[in-house]
């Protein structure tokens, strides 16, 4: 297979990261997962007591992915590995914020073409297709129902520990939609030349399944 990069975009827990981990293990590709680097800083913010001067604090940010055959991809935020504290419910209420912020994106996605430079990436967002990747060889735009991606979120928290309400996530993610796809910088939407591919009611194996039959059409 010619060496390419994999783009997907859609909104909050349509299943993007599961997805994309998928498909970069079946292919033999890297897979970056940009929500954890948005969350990483988004958790320096909140430690840090919420700074005006978003500047500054990315200023004074290093940020690292690695990978380990046990855990899988590790951020390193200032020399600290942060991974198990991204999923926790206020980094969750508060990324979207920190990441429609300029420098904030700006240190992200330079980071995430320079990490794709020399192809062979999987990357998830809801900018890739139409910022960082737009040259990717294949877009995919994930959507799901909110009903099913509130039940998604729940089940992702209830196997980290972390408490929730249902009818709280379905708001949380409704209000969430609306910020990322009406914020100035970068907002959530379809590249024009993606595939939208609707997740709702589709296991991760059939939506994996779809996603490598779009690959192998590009050789």
């Amino acid at each position: 297979m010619k060496s390419i990069n994999i783009a997907l975009d859609g909104p909050a827990a349509a299943g993007k990261s599961t997805i994309a981990k998928r498909v970069a293990a079946k292919l033999s590709m890297i897979y970056v997962d940009t929500g954890a680097m948005y969350r990483a800083i988004t958790y320096k913010y909140l430690r840090v007591n919420q700074p005006k001067n978003i500047q500054h604090l990315i200023d004074d940010t290093t940020l690292e992915l690695t990978y380990d055959e046990e855990q899988g991809q590790l951020i390193i935020l200032d020399g600290e590995n942060v991974t198990p504290f991204l999923r926790e419910n206020d980094v969750t209420q508060h990324v979207s914020y920190v990441a429609s912020q300029e420098p904030v994106r700006t240190f992200a996605v330079n980071k995430q073409k320079e990490l794709a430079a020399k192809k062979g990436i999987v990357m998830d967002g809801r900018d890739i297709g139409t910022v960082v990747l737009p040259d990717a060889e294949l877009k995919i735009y994930m959507i799901a129902s909110v009903e099913e991606r509130a039940k998604r979120r729940q089940l992702d928290n209830e196997e980290r520990g972390i408490d929730s309400n249902l009818e709280q996530l379905k708001e949380e993610i409704s209000k969430r939609d609306t910020f990322d796809m009406n914020r100035e910088i970068s907002p959530l939407r379809k590249a024009e030349d993606a595939i939208t591919l609707d997740t709702t009611g589709k296991s991760i194996d059939e939506v994996t399944t779809e996603i490598l039959s779009y690959v192998s059409k590009l050789n």
